[in-house]
C-alpha cells in the first residue's frame, strides 16, 4: 500500500520498473491483479486481474470510461438509476385533463357559465371511448379515474409510489458510486462499501411502502402498524450495516440474511391481504408481479453469495458475467417488477376507494 505524506498528492499504483515521469504519464493508470491488491481490497479471489488499486480521485471518475474489472457493476446500476429517473419524471408529468383546463381558459376570458358545461359535457362523452389508462395520465401527480356516468373524479395520493422511486434512485446511485470511487482509499472504500449496503436496506423497505399503504388503506390501523414496522426493522439493519466489521468480505453471508429478513418480513403483511382480498380480481395481477419481483430477488441473492460463475472458473469472468454483475442485473428486474406491481396498487385503490367494506 503506498504511504502519502501530509499534503502529498496521490499518485496511482503503479510497478517499480520504469517509474520515471514520463512512463509514467505514458501508462497512466496500470490495473493490477488480486494478489498485488492492499488488503483492504481483497474482496472476491476468484476475481484474479484487472483491478484498480489506490487511484486518485480524478482517474477514479474517469475510470467509469475505462475496462477494468469494475466497469459493467457501475454502468448496471447507472442504467438502473436512469430508468428510475425516467419513471419518476413520467409519473410527475404535469399533463391537464383537457376539460379542466378548457374551464380555467373560459373563466379567465369571461365565457358564459353554459359554454363551459358544454365542453365538460362534450368531454365526458370523448372519454367513453378512451381507456381509463390514459385518462389516468392526463392528472398531474395522481392516479385518477373519472367516473362517466357522474364525472367526478377520484385520485389516490402517489407518495408511497415515490418513496419507493426515491429509494431505488439512492440505491442505484450510491451502488454505482461505490463501485466507481472505492479503488480510491481504505477510508473512502469503507464509507462507500457502507453506503452501498444501506442502499439496498433502503430499497427493500421502501418497496413495502406501495403495498402496504394502499392495499390496507382504507384499515388504518393495519397500514401504520406494518409501516411502522417496516420502518423500525430498516432502521435497526441500516445501523447494523454501518458497522466497520460487517462492511469486510467474510460478512457476505450475514449481510445476505439481514436482506433475506427483512423480505421475509412482508410475508406477514402479504398473507393477511391475499387472506382479506382473496376474491378480488386485481389479486392474480399482483401476486403476478410481487411473485415476479422475489424470484428476481432471489436469483440475485443466490449469484452474490455463491459467487457464482466465477468460482467455478477463476479468472475467466473478471470482465464480464462475474457475480456481482448479474446480482444488479436482476435487482434491476426485480425493482421494475415491483413497480408494476405499485401501479396496479395504485389503480387498485384509485378505482375502488374505500367502499368494500375494507
Amino acid at each position: 500500500m503506498m504511504i502519502q505524506e501530509k499534503g502529498q498528492k496521490k499518485e496511482c499504483r503503479l510497478p517499480t520498473t520504469d517509474g520515471s515521469p514520463a512512463a509514467r504519464k505514458k501508462r497512466g493508470c496500470e490495473l493490477v491483479s488480486y494478489q498485488e491488491l492492499p488488503e483492504y481490497m481483497k474482496d472476491n479471489e476468484f476475481i484474479l486481474n484487472y483491478y484498480r488499486a489506490e487511484w486518485p480521485l480524478k482517474q477514479a471518475l474517469f475510470s467509469i470510461f475505462r475496462w477494468h474489472n469494475e466497469t459493467l457493476n457501475i454502468w448496471t446500476h447507472l442504467i438502473g438509476f436512469a430508468l428510475i429517473l425516467v419513471l419518476i419524471v413520467a409519473n410527475s408529468s404535469h399533463l391537464y385533463q383537457l376539460a379542466d383546463f378548457m374551464t380555467v381558459v373560459l373563466r379567465q376570458q369571461n365565457f358564459p357559465a353554459g359554454s363551459e358545461a358544454k365542453i365538460s359535457r362534450n368531454t365526458k362523452d370523448i372519454l367513453q371511448g378512451v381507456p381509463t389508462r390514459m385518462v389516468d395520465w392526463m392528472i398531474t401527480g395522481k392516479e385518477s379515474q373519472i367516473d362517466i356516468k357522474t364525472g367526478e373524479m377520484s385520485a389516490a395520493s402517489t407518495w408511497p409510489l415515490y418513496v419507493f422511486l426515491a429509494g431505488s434512485v439512492f440505491c442505484f446511485l450510491s451502488s454505482s458510486i461505490c463501485h466507481l470511487f472505492c479503488c480510491h482509499s481504505q477510508p473512502m472504500n469503507l464509507v462507500l462499501t457502507q453506503m452501498d449496503y444501506v442502499g439496498i436496506a433502503v430499497m427493500i423497505f421502501t418497496s413495502y411502502f406501495p403495498p402496504m399503504y394502499y392495499i390496507f388503506q382504507c384499515s388504518p390501523p393495519w397500514h401504520i402498524v406494518y409501516l411502522t414496522g417496516t420502518s423500525i426493522i430498516g432502521i435497526c439493519i441500516t445501523l447494523t450495516l454501518l458497522t466497520p466489521a460487517f462492511a469486510r468480505g467474510k460478512y457476505r453471508s450475514f449481510r445476505a440474511c439481514l436482506f433475506i429478513a427483512m423480505g421475509l418480513f412482508g410475508l406477514i403483511p402479504a398473507i393477511h391481504a391475499l387472506v382479506v382480498y382473496w376474491s378480488d380480481p386485481y389479486r392474480n395481477v399482483m401476486l403476478a408481479y410481487e411473485g415476479a419481483m422475489a424470484l428476481f430477488y432471489i436469483i440475485g441473492a443466490m449469484f452474490y453469495v455463491s459467487r457464482i460463475p466465477e468460482r467455478w472458473k477463476p479468472g475467466a469472468f473478471d470482465l464480464v458475467g462475474q457475480s456481482h454483475q448479474i446480482f444488479h442485473v436482476f435487482v434491476i428486474f426485480g425493482a421494475l417488477a415491483h413497480y408494476g406491481a405499485a401501479r396496479v396498487f395504485l389503480e387498485y385503490r384509485s378505482r375502488l376507494g374505500c367502499h368494500r367494506g375494507d
